[in-house]
């Protein structure tokens, strides 16, 4: 899943981990070392919990450590799950907005109260929902709190930040839709969720152009509601103390406009489709596989995630070995899943030459027909978990990680717990179930085949695959 992200030093456990497979035989370790020891469980933090009467959640972990605190704010339905049919990627703009102007400070005034504080705020979305964070030395977690607050609350979208945020997102869009990858993923969204609210998160030039200040105010009073909303405190603070702040900025916070509509669950299956994008004078193509999937809390979700990352989710994985290694197709490819709070899928990805398309299409169906017909060897199986385990592990070091892993967690409905549980279940995946997990959903029947490239090229390669239907 896409929830935690590794870093370089994951990465580098990673390729210690896996080095047999990534570097070759000189590479091997010295049989007299001792075996890796085994993975430590992140501990499940002790958190206080508290509902304000307006419905706000409020989970504190208290944390020794360096002086200092987090905030991550989390708010359900309030992503791009919330955006019209007519205004995809609305949510995306909304949510740089608003940090840049309240009611009571411009963003200059935002900026330099925060680091002041010794801290920092700001705003991100997901499909499913938007995050306002902030962080600020502990002596003064109460002046942060309240602008955490006041940047979630009353945010006014001043209209000069507006039109910089359309004009920087028009010249971003420019250059996204110039790329490739950037057509296939939209069309890849498409084909796997259909008309759900989960394929619209990639703005175009209408969208832009439509959003302003009164719009942006309106959907802000829509979206931002705190009975679906989840306040996380970390740091080195006292229970009592953060349930008090957070009664002081955020009690007498209520919904002022209508709600937003449950998120209805994605489609588990869907009809493979063959899309031709044509891209003229391509030198390349650009693949993609994808066919749905399942949501970020189905039992599924683990070992599928783990069958993801050994078919295609680091560089000692069966396809970047395959495709690049002993074939020299691609630079890189990719194989994985994705899973929201409402549904997911599984992908492949990868940029081919030419000549190579179809030759690109055997060898990717062929390492997905191996990995669900045929049990994972232990040694290959034990070096994944060790790189999953690692890398969330690492990533969950620091207090502000832990923070946003807890909201984001939540935002897909996975409780607190799932915290120190996701390494113990990592380690409890057999063979089978990835075996399993990878016939039922990399099923090479059940994939759509996407290319962005010039048909002219490739069209007699991609014969053997149907017929497809190319897109202008």
């Amino acid at each position: 899943m896409t929830i935690f992200k590794h870093t370089l030093l994951a990465l580098a456990v990673s390729a210690l981990a896996c080095g047999a497979a990534v570097a070759g035989p000189a590479a091997d370790l010295p049989k007299d070392l001792p075996p890796y020891a085994a993975d430590k469980p992140l501990p499940v933090p002790d958190i206080a919990k508290k509902t304000l009467a307006n419905g706000l959640e409020v989970w504190v972990v208290p944390r020794d450590g360096i002086p200092r605190v987090d905030y991550v704010l989390a708010v359900r339905n309030a992503g791009y799950v919330a955006d019209a049919p007519d205004a995809p990627g609305f949510a995306s703009i909304m949510a740089g907005l608003l940090a840049e102007g309240t009611a009571k400070r411009d963003s200059r005034e935002i900026a330099e109260f925060a680091q002041a504080q010794g801290g920092s705020v700001g705003a991100s979305v997901s499909s499913d929902g938007a995050l306002v964070y902030g962080n600020a030395l502990a002596a003064n977690a109460s002046p942060m709190l309240s602008l955490l607050a006041e940047v979630a609350r009353t945010p006014s979208f001043p209209e000069g930040e507006v039109k910089l945020a359309q004009a920087n997102a028009l010249q971003a869009l420019k250059a996204a839709e110039a790329q490739p990858g950037f057509r296939a993923n939209r069309a890849l969204l498409k084909a796997v969720y259909g008309d759900h609210p989960y394929s619209r998160t990639q703005q175009t030039e209408a969208s832009i152009m439509a959003i302003t200040p009164g719009v942006l105010r309106s959907e802000h009073a829509r979206r931002f509601h705190p009975e679906r909303a989840l306040l996380v405190v970390a740091g080195r603070i006292d229970a009592a103390d953060a349930f008090r702040m957070a009664e002081e900025v955020f009690g007498d916070w209520k919904a002022s406009s209508a709600d937003v509509p449950p998120t209805p669950a994605t489609r588990r299956e869907a009809q493979a489709q063959r899309l031709l994008l044509q891209r003229d004078g391509s030198v390349q193509s650009t693949l993609r596989l994808a066919s749905p999937a399942v949501p970020a809390n189905d039992p599924d979700a683990i070992p599928l995630q783990l069958a993801g990352t050994v078919l295609g989710g680091s560089f000692s994985s069966r396809v970047m070995q395959n495709l690049r290694e002993e074939k020299g197709y691609t630079y890189g490819a990719r194989a994985g899943s994705t899973s929201s709070a409402q549904g997911g899928y599984v992908s492949g990805s990868a940029d081919v030459r030419n000549e190579v398309t179809g030759a690109s299409l055997t060898e990717f169906f062929k390492e997905y027909e191996r990995i669900g017909t045929e049990p994972v060897p232990a040694s290959e199986l034990d070096d994944t978990k060790r790189y999953v385990a690692g890398g969330y592990l690492i990533g969950n070091q620091m207090q502000a990680s832990v923070a946003a892993s807890l909201a984001t967690n939540w935002l897909v409905g996975l409780p607190p717990e799932y915290l120190g549980e996701y390494v113990p279940k990592v380690r409890a995946v057999t063979a089978e179930q990835v075996q399993a997990m990878a016939a039922k959903y990399f099923a090479p029947e059940r994939q759509t085949i996407i290319v962005v490239g010039d048909g002219g090229a490739v069209s007699e390669q991609l014969a053997d695959w149907g017929e497809f239907t190319k897109v202008e």
